[in-house]
């Protein structure tokens, strides 16, 4: 029974920890731009020109 315990703890940590990641991906501005990551291979930087 202190396993079953123990485990419930971790988890409610680990669980914990991954709002607080969420959380500071969100207010570092992770999910801002939702529209370039689709077309990025669309606007991709000109080839050198040779001389």
């Amino acid at each position: 029974m202190k396993v079953i315990f123990f485990l419930i703890g971790i988890s409610l940590l680990v669980a914990l920890g991954f709002l607080v990641a969420f959380f500071w991906a969100v207010r570092t501005g992770q999910y801002e731009d939702e529209y370039t990551p689709s077309v990025r291979m669309l606007l991709d930087d000109d080839l050198p020109t040779k001389e």
